[in-house]
């Protein structure tokens, strides 16, 4: 086990190819309370970012953990999106050792959301202790949340307290513009989850995780995924004519034909042996995920006024 001595494999428990999605949810955040003439505390963004981050790698630990005999008979994943970060079944880390590195990190987490609650955020107790529930949740029994056809919900629960929260902590108090602009984000994280889900069906069914595709079956999961990206767009335009949001942030849009193409891709080849044919679904879906997050972060920040 001296390889697990090096950073390196640490680094890559944490999945890190996966983080940046977290990132961009604060960006999200951060964005409204600036659109809305909220200055700026820096200082309070980067704890902000740190504690998301955290959170989100410590939930993927934590998910290897718990996933651990699954992603062991999953002889289909496509690495590096799905089956795991494979640091156990590697034997690059002790199973007991991945469990204690995941709940550090979430604890870590909830300790910067902590401070930042108590630098006159109270509101962020909340929103913290709901975030870390859910981390947890998504995983580890005895709710298990994805073994139970409720972890896209749970994502998308999760992300868009992400969004929220990044604004509550900028602005102190509660505002329906995060809500408007993180709930498409939070869909969108939520699709990357399901077009992930199809690769990994046949060993999740095998190891009685009852995941939404392994419910659903491919062909109705890959409408489920259509219906999931439409919601998020459709949010977004309802938002903006409501005057929720600015005009500008219908550049969001710019994300749908991604997202079409992802729906396209899993209709075409989700009911087949599960292959390399579903990466380009995947690539999409995660890109329409930080294209959609980054454009309508611009689009606050510059319609300011």
């Amino acid at each position: 086990m001296a390889a697990a001595r090096s950073p390196a494999i640490w680094l890559a428990a944490i999945r890190p190819q996966f983080l940046s999605v977290t990132a961009v949810s604060v960006l999200v955040g951060l964005a409204a309370a600036a659109g809305d003439g909220v200055p700026p505390r820096w200082g309070i963004g980067a704890a902000t970012l740190a504690g998301a981050l955290l959170v989100h790698a410590g939930a993927n630990v934590v998910n290897d953990f718990h996933d651990r005999d699954a992603d062991a008979a999953n002889d289909e994943r496509l690495s590096p999106f799905t089956g795991g970060s494979r640091m156990i079944q590697d034997g690059m880390l002790r199973a007991h050792a991945v469990a204690l590195y995941g709940y550090l990190l979430l604890a870590l987490g909830a300790a910067l959301g902590g401070g930042l609650a108590l630098s006159e955020r109270p509101q962020l107790w909340w929103l913290g202790m709901l975030g870390v529930a859910l981390a947890i949740a998504y995983s580890a029994p005895p709710l298990r949340l994805s073994a139970r056809g409720m972890g896209e919900a749970a994502i998308a629960a999760a992300w868009l307290l992400v969004t929220v929260g990044s604004d509550l902590a900028q602005r102190g108090s509660w505002s329906p513009v995060p809500v408007a602009a993180g709930a498409p984000m939070a869909l969108l994280v939520a699709a990357i989850l399901l077009a992930n889900g199809l690769p990994d069906r046949r060993a999740d069914a095998a190891t009685g995780k009852d995941t939404l595709v392994v419910r659903l079956g491919p062909r109705a999961a890959a409408h489920a995924y259509l219906v999931l990206v439409a919601a998020a767009y459709l949010v977004l335009v309802f938002a903006a004519a409501g005057g929720v949001l600015p005009p500008a942030a219908l550049v969001g849009l710019l994300a749908a034909p991604a997202s079409l193409f992802a729906a396209r891709q899993l209709a075409l080849h989700g009911e087949g042996r599960p292959g390399r044919q579903l990466l380009p679904a995947i690539g999409a879906t995660i890109g329409a995920a930080h294209l959609y997050g980054v454009s309508v972060a611009l689009a606050l920040v510059l319609a300011r006024g």
